[in-house]
This record gives structure tokens, sequence and C-alpha cells, in this order.
């Protein structure tokens, strides 16, 4: 499976969200190389990585290490995370682009 083929499997409300991370990342780091790594969208740079998933009920951004999410989390304390990932439930309100220094950091600084 590809990435175009596992976001088309995606049911049509998480769809949207994921497809957004998808395209912040690619945005922020053109030159990241996409593969289904660990079974989902991964991409990679240089020195670091980050991946998306579609879980039972939220979409995961996963960095591998808390230090990454941390200012995110700081500005969005209601929003469940994990300790590398942060887990976007339907309902949860964010602004995308808050999550651009989350992706650097663990592009950056793995």
């Amino acid at each position: 499976m590809d990435i175009q083929e596992y976001v088309s499997n995606v049911p049509d409300g998480r769809r949207n969200r994921l497809e957004q991370l998808i395209a912040l990342i690619k945005n922020n780091f053109p030159d990241a190389k996409a593969s289904m790594k660990y079974k989902m969208p991964t991409f990679e740079a240089e020195n670091g990585w980050v991946a998306v998933a579609n879980q039972k009920n939220y979409v995961s951004l996963y960095t591998c290490a808390r230090q990454h999410i941390e200012p995110f989390l700081e500005k969005y304390p209601k929003i469940k995370a994990g300790a590398g990932c942060i887990n976007f439930k339907d309902k949860d309100v964010f602004e995308l682009t808050d999550l651009t220094p989350v992706i650097e950091s663990a592009m950056t600084k793995n």
C-alpha cells in the first residue's frame, strides 16, 4: 500500500485532516523521503522524521520525542498526546500552522 492508497481508505471526515497534515509536512520539507515505513505515511529528512496515521477515534502525528510536541501542548493542553505524538480527535480545534514548529523540530533535531 502506498500513501495515496492509505489516505483514500481513510473515512471522509478524517481524510481532510490527514491530507492537511501531509500537505503541511510536504510544504515545509519538500525534499523529505516519503514512505510507508511504519505502515503509515512517514516522512524522513536527514536528521529526523514524522509520521501520520488514522486511528479508530483520531488522527495522529508521530514525532518520536516529547520535546518536539511540548510547545504545541502548552498552547493546546486539552488535545490528547502520547510520549512523542499528538492525537487529534475530530472535535479538536487548532491552527494547523501551530504544528509547523513541531514538524520542524522533529525533522531537524531527532
